[in-house]
């Protein structure tokens, strides 16, 4: 049996959060731009909690911007899915199954462009939300005209004017736009970019007017670990269990949030779904959540993965069940990122709290987060997160942060990469070899290139291009990267052992 509307009642209800035939009479308040496991089951998973709750009442229509898969899957399912929560939270066991019926209809961009404008026009639609890549915010000039526009920006856009026109440039249409891509200041950017494209097709200040007056772009931050569908292992024996199969479900942490920027009261009365999700956040100013996701999370995440396929480890919490690799995070996120965190809108307290939350995350058993994906845009990780925890543990003179030099040290190395005749470059770790995927891939290959450690990794330090400061300068920086390159070469685990033991024989 294929999970569907007509075989909701032959579910068993007490295995699975079952909807009732309610929710498929509910209007369409929502346009999302992207059909991914992250939108499904973050922000879809939040409004279908709603309106389960008989709180937001509104369901979603998806449109499917790109060329790759179909929405097959979707159409023969009735567009519902089941969602399995698994983890640990607040030291408790977490094993939830809910079957989602948030999603309405999904259309694809490329053959029913006409539909996606059609609903434009509804008066019901109150939101837009959008997970298009970080690439996917970005600006094409072309024409909104098309059909389809190429572009999401432009996409989004043909959606405003078409909006604008039908409601002869009524404010009170306007819509709640909430990107969710991860790019600093999503919704500011995005916003930008609708006005560079709408003065590129010439659509008048009268629109530009309206589209600032009426709409709310707001800035935004998602978190939570959803790793996709569930490989064939693992879900055959929850569609054995559940009674029936399920080719769109996915799996999730028990920990998620969704942070959303605005000022706006109207905009908090449409996001009426807040009420029933605390951990979704509507405020003024959300760089907080963002500080400390970047910082506690990501930037450990950056600090430790070489360090991790150095000790031989797949996936975080494989590494997690070592007492070493545990202690080394433990240490990393607590005593050296945390310190420099806390300011006025961060408190010691919060900052505990979330990297406790983030060591419960990273020990996830149900989880395969695998640090070679991890690896993605090294470079580019490495510059945003945790260079700036580098520069302002030297300006704060703080004591030696020996893990952060430690990954730092270890993502050097890593990227002392091969280039293959395909132009790829290739990491090799034991016997094993990586592909590199890494925008900065040529620049590090260079400096390494016929050089020894010490050479490289001076001339990688003082590349103010690649760094945006010459970290040569800083005072005992260089030797303590060197020393760390050359104790690395024989074996992370060693290492992180000892620090360990160090620690246990200072505590004595």
């Amino acid at each position: 049996m294929r999970l569907n509307i007509q075989c909701l009642s032959n579910i068993d209800s007490s295995l699975v959060e079952v909807p009732q035939p309610s929710i498929f009479t509910l209007p369409e308040k929502v346009m999302q731009f992207g059909t991914g496991v992250l939108l499904r089951g973050l922000t879809d998973f939040y409004i279908d909690k709603a309106n389960k709750n008989g709180v937001f009442n509104g369901r979603i229509v998806i449109v499917k911007s790109t060329n790759s898969g179909t929405t097959d899957s979707f159409a023969l399912q009735d567009n519902l899915y089941t969602v399995i929560v698994k983890g640990v939270e607040s030291g408790v066991p977490v094993n939830k199954k809910i079957i989602n019926a948030s999603i309405s209809r999904v259309l694809n961009a490329n053959e029913s462009w006409n539909e996606v404008l059609l609903f434009a026009t509804d008066s019901q639609l109150k939101i837009i939300i959008s997970n298009t890549t970080e690439v996917g915010i970005s600006l094409l000039n072309e024409s909104i005209f098309s059909d389809p526009p190429t572009s999401f920006p432009a996409k989004l856009l043909a959606v405003l004017w078409k909006r604008y026109q039908y409601y002869k440039a009524d404010v009170a249409m306007g819509l709640v736009i909430i990107p969710t891509e991860l790019i600093s200041e999503n919704g500011t950017l995005l916003k930008k970019i609708i006005i560079e494209l709408a003065l590129f097709n010439k659509l008048g200040t009268d629109f530009l007017k309206w589209l600032d007056e009426a709409n709310d772009f707001c800035n935004s931050l998602v978190d939570r670990i959803v790793p996709g569908k569930l490989v064939p292992n693992k879900k055959e024996p929850e569609e054995t269990l559940l009674g029936y199969t399920d080719d769109l479900m996915l799996l999730c942490e028990p920990y998620s949030l969704w942070a959303i920027e605005s000022k706006k009261k109207r905009t908090q009365e449409i996001l009426s779904f807040v009420a029933c999700n605390p951990t979704v956040k509507v405020e003024n100013d959300i760089n907080h959540y963002k500080e400390l996701k970047l910082r506690l999370l990501n930037g450990t995440h950056s600090f430790s993965c070489a360090l991790a396929l150095f000790c031989g480890f797949e996936t975080v919490k494989d590494a997690m069940q070592t007492d070493y690799f545990r202690y080394y995070v433990k240490k990393l996120m607590l005593e050296e990122i945390k310190p420099l965190i806390l300011s006025e809108s961060i408190s010691e307290k919060s900052a505990k709290k979330f990297a406790e939350q983030v060591i419960d995350r990273f020990s996830n058993d149900a989880i395969e987060h695998k640090w070679i994906n991890i690896s993605l845009q090294y470079s580019s990780k490495m510059i945003i997160r945790n260079i700036p925890l580098i520069l302002k543990n030297y300006d704060s003179q703080n004591l030696l942060p020996k893990c952060m030099i430690l990954g730092f040290a270890a993502y050097l190395i890593f990227m002392k990469t091969k280039k293959g005749t395909n132009g790829l470059y290739e990491a090799t770790i034991g016997n094993k070899s990586y592909q590199v995927v890494d925008e900065k891939a040529e620049i590090l290959y260079q400096h390494w290139h016929d050089n020894n450690i010490q050479d490289a990794v001076l001339s990688i330090l003082s590349d103010k291009e690649l760094w945006g400061t010459d970290l040569s300068l800083l005072k005992g920086f260089s030797k303590l990267i060197i020393d760390s390159v050359l104790s690395l070469q024989n074996g992370a685990e060693n290492i992180l052992r000892s620090l360990m033991k160090e620690n246990f024989q200072n505590a004595e």
